[in-house]
């Protein structure tokens, strides 16, 4: 059956971790600006007392939030004191290893589902669900040891479980590939997508810049490879043979590498990265730390067994290549020395082909659970014991049962890919998931589905003035404004301000009420709005006095070229003025207000903070210290922190000088060679006895040792 993934499971607790840390962290230095009393959208209009009991808001509206008042918070100071225990259990998770328990991963997710639920459209992220729902594996993953702290044992059910973040993983992946084709965007059905996407994604990096020039049969080919990885590869997570989900993690961490180095997508690679850890066998991860056991002794001629897994592993490339030959056109130029490409199915047969294979997925998955679920019941068979025995077996049944419950209420979300497959899911399940669905347990998921900008990337600037003659313009940190100026890099922070100015430019201001928000900040000074523009308030370029009139200009930004020049420094974009985006207005002007009003964004007179108490000046002290700080510096530094301390971990670890090990030396003459258990239960045995009193002795101290590692062994499998 193969040994439990006790180091996989590991990496992937310590990986969500980080992946928790980032979102934390990088959520906290944005919460003044974005929900704080003078932001863009005040989270305290999101939590109305209405006058029903604690329990019963609970259950309407799951957030912590709702006993801000009862610790003397406000709901601003409220969402930073749940995103520094955020950030203080996700850095000790990361750190200490007994610390990834399942209770702390219940308070992660507990404390980022309260955050999730008044974050409005700027926390409505893809990524944020995904986080939500590994969070919840994790909970049903990770062991239970705070409560018996020197329990480290592989419970024979963990390998049911952890089979859901595999099952999450082909989720996300498949559907990301399937969306982008049933989308009917002619982008990528002319496999021309990523010749628009490394210049109209959200926030490029400096390596988006080189992708773009790459020629154009070679970003044909690109999308070729993603449509491989999305859709077929993701099959193989479910293969028998260990050497076919090697190649799949593979294959899901290159393209994560690719577009962390294209792109800036916050903590969604590194998640996506973290998931993909289902797919490692104990072995393997043993052979990354150099603590592998096997030792693979070349044998010939080799057994059926390894011909016949050989075979189908040549038989699975092989058809992957014919695969992708036969239905992408794939054909060498020799002519004009390139490899030519085009999609060769039409959109009526790729979804006859989607109808015919949903099920049949949902197929797939049940029966590689269904294998995970006996071989656990094996594993509960083999523990020694009659109590124990019935002990793991009773585990055993109850998550069994979570994890069939939780691929059941999955399929009514993976499903949505083809909307006849879903219709014939029982109406049980619609209803489990409608019970579930608040609570953001399972999601559905679709990256990148349509390309945008196609005629240019769209982009909006934004101008102030005092005089209405002489126009400023106002950069943000992160996003694309003076065209000298090269793409940051600044993942895993996700500036969110930024993330929402790119989806505002796709449309009318109208689609985006916040924008109107956002002026009428900028026009009051408000110095938080500000600080997500520039940390900096040097760069901003009305820092002394807010700007009598905002107005927002519409640009198409392209990248230039690698043969463009220019008499100064060379620019990374080109532009060219649009139209107006949003009108000239100023405070107290009749459109502003009529907006404002429009949308609910009036503002209130409000009670005023009370800051007597201990927590409030706390939580404002901390404020003061974190604000000169910009996200990314924030989340480097505690990464930095945490693999300064791993490392004085590794190093305390080693052997100090001296002596070598006895591990090292040879077995003497008329021992056994040793095999880690005179290390294990202190120092190899000195000589041999030389009287027999010494020999009866040494057998009673052997039969004592001998015992004690028995009783280790049978607890260990416990």
């Amino acid at each position: 059956m193969g040994d439990p993934p006790r180091r996989p499971r590991s990496l992937f607790l310590a990986g969500l971790a980080a992946a928790y840390l980032a979102a934390f962290a990088s959520f906290y230095v944005q919460i003044p600006g974005l929900y704080g009393k003078d932001g863009i959208l005040p989270a305290r209009k999101v939590l109305r007392l209405t006058g029903k009991g604690l329990w019963e808001q609970l259950r309407d509206f799951p957030t912590l939030l709702w006993l801000s008042p009862h610790l003397g918070l406000d709901t601003e100071m409220g969402m930073e004191l749940l995103c520094l225990l955020g950030v203080l259990a996700s850095f000790g998770a990361l750190l200490f290893e007994p610390l990834r328990d399942s209770l702390l991963f219940a308070l992660l997710r507990v404390l980022y589902l309260s955050l999730y639920q008044v974050g409005q459209v700027f926390l409505y992220f893809q990524w944020d669900s995904l986080l939500l729902e590994a969070g919840f594996l994790a909970v049903l993953v990770a062991p239970l040891r705070l409560l018996k702290w020197r329990s480290t044992a592989w419970r024979a059910h963990d390998s049911v479980t952890f089979w859901l973040v595999r099952w999450l993983l082909f989720r996300l992946m498949f559907a990301s590939g399937v969306v982008k084709l049933t989308s009917r965007c002619p982008t990528w059905w002319g496999l021309t997508a990523l010749t628009y996407h490394y210049e109209t994604q959200c926030i490029p990096t400096p390596g988006a810049w080189f992708a773009h020039q790459l020629p154009v049969w070679f970003q044909k080919f690109s999308v070729v490879a993603t449509y491989v990885i999305e859709i077929a590869v993701p099959l193989l997570f479910f293969a028998p043979i260990r050497r076919l989900r090697l190649f799949a993690f593979y294959s899901q961490v290159l393209l994560q590498v690719l577009i962390i180095l294209t792109g800036n997508y916050n903590f969604f690679n590194m998640l996506t990265i973290v998931l993909a850890f289902s797919l490692l066998d104990e072995e393997h991860v043993g052979h990354w730390l150099g603590r592998s056991r096997r030792r693979h002794a070349s044998t010939w001629p080799p057994s059926l067994r390894a011909v016949l897994s050989t075979l189908l592993e040549l038989s699975t490339y092989g058809f992957l290549l014919y695969w992708s030959i036969q239905y992408f056109g794939l054909e060498i130029n020799w002519e004009k020395r390139l490899l030519d490409s085009k999609v060769a199915f039409t959109y009526h047969e790729f979804t006859t082909w989607l109808r015919a294979v949903t099920l049949p997925l949902v197929g797939l998955g049940f029966l590689s659970l269904s294998w995970e679920i006996l071989s656990a019941m094996y594993r509960c068979a083999c523990v020694r014991g009659c109590f124990w025995k019935l002990w793991a077996t009773l585990q055993w049944a109850v998550f069994a049962t979570a994890t069939v419950g939780m691929f059941a209420i999955s399929l009514v979300p993976f499903t949505y890919i083809d909307y006849e497959s879903n219709s014939k899911l029982w109406p049980g399940i619609h209803q489990m998931f409608s019970a579930v669905e608040r609570f953001q347990v399972v999601n559905s998921y679709g990256l990148f589905r349509r390309m945008t900008g196609i005629g240019g990337r769209p982009e909006v600037v934004l101008e102030g003035s005092y005089d209405k003659q002489t126009w400023t313009e106002i950069e943000f940190m992160y996003k694309p404004g003076n065209v000298s100026r090269a793409p940051p890099m600044v993942a895993p922070h996700q500036p969110r301000l930024d993330w929402q100015m790119w989806f505002a430019a796709l449309a009318h201001h109208s689609s985006s009420p916040w924008f109107t928000s956002f002026v009428y900040r900028l026009l009051q000074g408000k110095k938080d709005v500000i600080h997500l523009v520039q940390v900096d308030e040097s760069q901003y370029p009305f820092s002394a006095e807010p700007p009598v009139y905002i107005r927002a200009q519409l640009y198409k930004y392209w990248f230039t070229g690698s043969a463009e020049g220019s008499d100064g420094p060379a620019p990374w974009w080109r532009r060219q003025h649009v139209q107006e985006f949003f009108p000239t207005v100023s405070l107290g002007d009749p459109t502003l207000e009529s907006l404002l009003s429009q949308h609910g964004l009036k503002d209130k007179t409000l009670l005023k903070r009370s800051t007597d108490t201990f927590l409030p000046r706390l939580l404002q002290s901390l404020r003061q210290l974190s604000r000169p700080f910009s996200g990314p510096a924030v989340l480097w530094s505690l990464y930095l922190v945490a693999a300064t301390v791993c490392l004085l971990q590794a190093l305390g670890r080693r052997p100090r000088g001296g002596a070598p090990p006895a591990r090292h030396k040879g077995p003497r003459r008329g021992e056994p060679a040793d095999r880690g258990g005179g290390e294990k239960n202190g120092q190899v045995r000195r000589k041999e006895a030389k009287e027999a009193e010494e020999k009866g002795e040494g057998r009673v101290r052997g039969a004592a040792d001998g015992h004690s590692d028995g009783a280790r062994g049978t607890k260990k499998k416990k």
